[in-house]
C-alpha cells in the first residue's frame, strides 16, 4: 500500500496540491499536517503515517524537504522505516526510492543538499538580524507579556496558576515576571 504524507509550514499554506499529487500517485491514505519540519519527532501526523504503515508499504511525499529538513532527521526516519521493512518514495525527486539501491544513493546525496540549504538560509537571516541591529533597525520579537499586569493581580491575592490561566500564558512565565 501507498501511503502519502503531505506537509507545509504554517497554518496560511494549503495543502491541497500535495494532496492531490499524493492521490493521484496512486496513495490510498494520505496524513496531512500545518507545522514546521525542522524536527521530526514534533510531527504528529508522520509519526501516525509511519505507526500505520506495514511490512511492505511504502510512504510517500511530492518532495524531500516535506519529509525531513536535516540529514539527522532524514536517517533517522529512513532508519525506521527500513526496520518496520517499509520503503520510501519521492514524486518530484523521481530517483529518490528506498526500494533501490540507486535510489537510496541518490536519497543520501538529496538529504545533504537539502540540510546546506537550511543551514544556508540560517545564516542568511542570522547575518541580516546582526546587521539590522547594527543599523538600529531590529527590535527583536515585541513582548508577549505585561509584567506589570502579571505584579498587580499577584498583588490582589490572585496565584501564579490562576493568573496563568487567565492571561493565557504559562505558569513559569508568571514566575518569572514575578522575580523581575
Amino acid at each position: 500500500m501507498l501511503i502519502g504524507y503531505a506537509r507545509v509550514s504554517t497554518t496560511g499554506q494549503d495543502l491541497t496540491v500535495q494532496d492531490e499529487a499524493l492521490r493521484a500517485a496512486g496513495c490510498e491514505q494520505v496524513y496531512a499536517e500545518k507545522k514546521s519540519g525542522r524536527h521530526a519527532a514534533d510531527r504528529v501526523a508522520l509519526n501516525d503515517a509511519i505507526k500505520a504503515a506495514r511490512s511492505g508499504d511504502i510512504i510517500v511525499v511530492t518532495r524531500l524537504d516535506r519529509f525531513a529538513r536535516s540529514t539527522q532527521d532524514l536517517h533517522n526516519l529512513l532508519a525506521t522505516l527500513e526496520a518496520k521493512g517499509v520503503g520510501f518514495r519521492c514524486l518530484a525527486q523521481v530517483g529518490v526510492d528506498t526500494t533501490t539501491a540507486t535510489g537510496k544513493l541518490t536519497l543520501s546525496i538529496l538529504g545533504a543538499v537539502a540540510a546546506f540549504e537550511a543551514d544556508l538560509r540560517a545564516e542568511r537571516q542570522a547575518e541580516g538580524i546582526a546587521r539590522a541591529k547594527q543599523e538600529g533597525r531590529y527590535r527583536g520579537r515585541s513582548a508577549s507579556i505585561d509584567y506589570a499586569k502579571v505584579k498587580k493581580l499577584h498583588g490582589q491575592g490572585i496565584s501564579p496558576s490562576e493568573i496563568a490561566g487567565l492571561l493565557g500564558i504559562g505558569r513559569t512565565s508568571v514566575y518569572r515576571a514575578l522575580a523581575a
